[in-house]
C-alpha cells in the first residue's frame, strides 16, 4: 500500500523531481497522439506520421552520448532546465503553426527533431539525478513509487489528450505540453546539486566519452543487457507502433480494441510498480531478466490473433513484467555504478536500447511484405525469447545482489564491478521493502 503521508527518504530532489514528471508526462503523452493528428489533419498521410516520428527518434539516438558526458560535467539540473526549455519553445511553436492552419511538413519534422535533441540531453541528467536523490536502503522502493506517479500520469495524459483533441483540436494540446514543459523546467530549477562531487579539471568531450566506454563496456552484466534490449525495444516497437495497430484494423474490429490492450498496459505497469514498492528481491538482477521473457507475449498474442480480452491480457502482464525489470535495472544502476559517471553509463544505456528503434519501425512494413505478417510477429516473440535466453548464460546477471552500499569510484575503478558483498540482514521494517526495476527502452 502506497504511504498516505509523505515518507522520511522522499527529500526535497525526489519531490521535485517526481512532481516535474508527473507534469511533463501528463503533458507529453497527449502531445505524441496531437502531433500524429496534426500532421493528419494538414493533409499528410500515413508516411508523413512515420517521418515525423522518426524526426524525433533520429537526433535522440544521435545525441544521447554527448548528452550524458556533458551531464556528468555540467550541474545536471541545469541540463535539465535547458532541455525543457528547449522542449517548450519547439512545442509552442509547433501548437502556433496548427493552430493558425500553417504547418508543413518539414517545419513539424524540424520541430519534433528539436524535442528529440532535447530528450537527448534531457534522459541522462534526469536518470542520474533521480539515482542520487535517494540511498541504497530505499532506492528500490522509492525508484518504484517513481515510475508508478509517471505511468499513472502518461495513462491519464493519453487518455486527457485523446479527448482533448477531438474537443478542441490538437494545436491545443500541444500548447499545453509546451506549458508543461515550462512548469517542470521551473520546478527542475531549484533542484539542490551539492551533494554531488564537483569534476576534477583536464580532459574533454572525447576523454569523457571514453571513460564512459570503459565504465560501460568493463561490466559484463550492464553491456549484455543492453544489448539485449536494443533488440527487445527494437521488436516491441515494431509491434505497438506498426503491427498492433494494424492487426486490429483488419481482425480486432477497428482502433478501439488496440486502444483497450495500451490501458491494460499501462494499467500493468501501474501494477508491477506498486509490486516492486513492497518487494525486495535478492538477487534483482536475475529476477528483472526474468521477466522479459513475458514481453514476448503481446507479439504472439497478435501473431494469432487472440480477441481483445486475451490481447489485454498479454498487454496487462508484459506491463507488470516490464515494470518488475525496470526497478531492478535502476536499483542495479544505482547500486553498481559511481556518482560521478552516472549521466555517462546512462547515455550508454540509453543509446544502445533505443539505437536500433528508428531502423525495426522502418522495416516492420517490408518485412511483412516478405514473410507474412503473422511471421513477422511469431518472429519477434521468438528473438525476444532466445536473446532472453542468452544473457541468462553471463554469471553477473544471474549472480549480482542486492548490497545497501553503493559503489565508489575507488571501488569500482575503470574495470569490471567488483565481486558483490553479500547482502546486510533484513531490517525489522523489511515489509516496507523496496523493489527491483526496469529501463525505459
Amino acid at each position: 500500500m502506497i504511504p498516505a503521508r509523505i515518507p522520511g527518504w522522499a527529500g526535497r530532489n525526489y519531490l521535485l523531481l517526481t512532481a516535474a514528471a508527473i507534469v511533463t508526462n501528463l503533458g507529453t503523452h497527449g502531445a505524441l497522439i496531437a502531433a500524429a493528428f496534426a500532421v493528419l489533419q494538414s493533409g499528410g498521410d500515413g508516411g508523413d506520421v512515420g517521418l515525423v516520428a522518426m524526426a524525433r527518434t533520429l537526433p535522440l539516438v544521435l545525441f544521447l552520448l554527448i548528452g550524458g558526458a556533458v551531464a556528468d560535467r555540467v550541474p545536471r539540473h541545469r541540463v535539465m532546465v535547458a532541455a525543457n526549455a528547449l522542449n517548450c519553445v519547439s512545442q509552442a511553436v509547433f501548437a502556433v503553426l496548427v493552430l493558425t492552419g500553417e504547418a508543413r511538413l518539414w517545419q513539424m519534422m524540424l520541430l519534433t527533431a528539436l524535442c528529440g535533441t532535447g530528450q537527448a540531453f534531457f534522459n541522462p541528467a534526469a536518470e542520474a539525478m533521480l539515482m542520487s536523490s535517494v540511498d541504497g536502503e530505499q532506492a528500490g522502493r522509492a525508484f518504484a513509487l517513481f515510475r508508478m506517479a509517471m505511468n499513472g500520469a502518461g495513462i491519464g495524459g493519453a487518455a486527457l489528450g485523446g479527448a482533448l483533441i477531438a474537443a478542441v483540436g490538437p494545436g491545443w494540446v500541444l500548447a499545453i505540453d509546451a506549458g508543461a514543459f515550462a512548469v517542470a523546467g521551473a520546478l527542475r530549477a531549484f533542484l539542490d546539486v551539492r551533494h554531488i562531487p564537483e569534476r576534477a579539471p583536464g580532459g574533454g568531450l572525447l576523454a569523457d566519452l571514453r571513460e564512459g566506454w570503459d565504465e560501460f563496456a568493463g561490466r559484463p552484466w550492464l553491456w549484455s543487457i543492453v544489448a539485449q534490449f536494443s533488440i527487445v525495444v527494437a521488436l516491441v516497437g515494431a509491434a505497438e507502433s506498426v503491427y498492433g495497430p494494424l492487426v486490429a484494423r483488419d481482425q480486432l474490429g477497428g482502433a478501439r480494441p488496440w486502444g483497450l490492450a495500451l490501458a491494460a498496459f499501462g494499467v500493468g505497469t501501474l501494477a508491477g510498480a506498486l509490486l516492486m514498492a513492497r518487494w525486495k528481491p535478492r538477487r534483482m538482477l536475475l529476477v528483472g531478466t526474468l521477466c522479459v521473457f513475458p514481453i514476448a507475449l503481446p507479439s504472439a498474442a497478435l501473431a494469432v490473433p487472440l480477441d481483445v480480452v486475451g490481447l489485454g491480457a498479454a498487454m496487462f502482464v508484459s506491463g507488470v513484467a516490464i515494470e518488475v525489470f525496470g526497478v531492478s535495472w535502476m536499483t542495479t544502476l544505482h547500486q553498481e555504478i559511481p556518482e560521478e559517471k552516472l549521466s555517462r553509463v546512462s547515455a550508454y544505456d540509453w543509446f544502445g536500447s533505443t539505437a536500433m528503434l528508428p531502423l525495426s519501425t522502418a522495416l516492420a512494413g517490408p518485412a511483412e511484405t516478405v514473410l507474412g505478417r503473422g511471421t513477422a510477429l511469431w518472429g519477434s516473440a521468438a528473438l525476444i525469447v532466445l536473446v532472453t535466453a542468452l544473457v541468462l548464460l553471463v554469471p553477473d546477471v544471474r549472480n549480482l545482489t542486492r548490497r545497501t552500499k553503493r559503489v565508489t569510484v575507488a571501488e569500482a575503478g575503470a574495470g569490471p564491478a567488483a565481486p558483490p558483498s553479500p547482502p546486510s540482514p533484513p531490517s525489522p521494517s523489511s515489509a516496507d521493502a523496496e523493489g527491483a526495476v526496469r529501463r525505459d527502452g
